[in-house]
């Protein structure tokens, strides 16, 4: 049963029904100030840094963010990836988008209360009626965006390939596309397929 659910959880919401930015496609919504569970309100623009943004678009319980018995979640590197892009002159957010579970595990109290009990050090950031999840056609938790000086599309996809159980190495996606980023070299993998569980969109 655990499994069965795990697997749902890893389904992707239907490419027909959203539109998925593509590399060098701009930052939608780039100005659209969204409520933060643990710092001032941001838009895109204003969280963006010299170098550029990260955008994460997570959640407060789906198991490859939290983690469960089989996969390690990605939530645990979320503070060290912050650590990273701040070093290298890059913003770095969350997003909830997860507007039908608003009114209860990811009402904007539970998000203020997970990012205190998780120690996030980034803004995390409530996306009402998942419009900013539209606009980019995001479509798991996780699903990382990031974005160069002029908020350009520069990768997009997974944080790393800690799901493939099959691979034959760790290969970092995001923290490898930021350094490359940072000493002016070229994203070898500038895409990949975002993994998670679905954004839970209302009807």
């Amino acid at each position: 049963m655990a499994r069965l659910f795990f697997s749902f959880c890893f389904l992707l919401l239907g490419s027909t029904l959203l539109g998925q930015l593509n590399l060098k496609d701009n930052a939608p919504l780039a100005n659209e100030v969204l409520p933060s569970a643990n710092s001032e309100g941001l838009s895109l623009s204003l969280a963006a840094k010299k170098n550029g943004l990260v955008v994460v678009f997570s959640c407060n319980t789906c198991p490859f963010v939290v983690g469960s018995e089989s996969f390690p979640g990605w939530e645990n590197q979320y503070n060290t990836l912050f650590e990273q892009a701040i070093r290298q002159e890059i913003g770095f957010i969350l997003v909830n988008s997860n507007e039908g579970k608003r009114d209860g595990a990811d009402s904007f109290t539970e998000m203020q209360k997970h990012a205190l009990d998780n120690g996030y050090k980034m803004p995390y950031l409530l996306d009402n009626n998942s419009l900013l999840a539209n606009a980019f056609g995001a479509k798991t938790t996780p699903h990382v965006y990031f974005f160069d000086e002029n908020l350009s599309l520069i990768y997009h996809g997974s944080i790393d390939n800690i799901w493939d159980k099959e691979r034959k190495e760790t290969i970092p996606y995001l923290s490898n596309a930021m350094l490359a980023k940072n000493t002016g070299n070229k994203i070898k993998i500038k895409q990949s397929s975002p993994k998670g569980c679905s954004i839970k969109r209302k009807p």
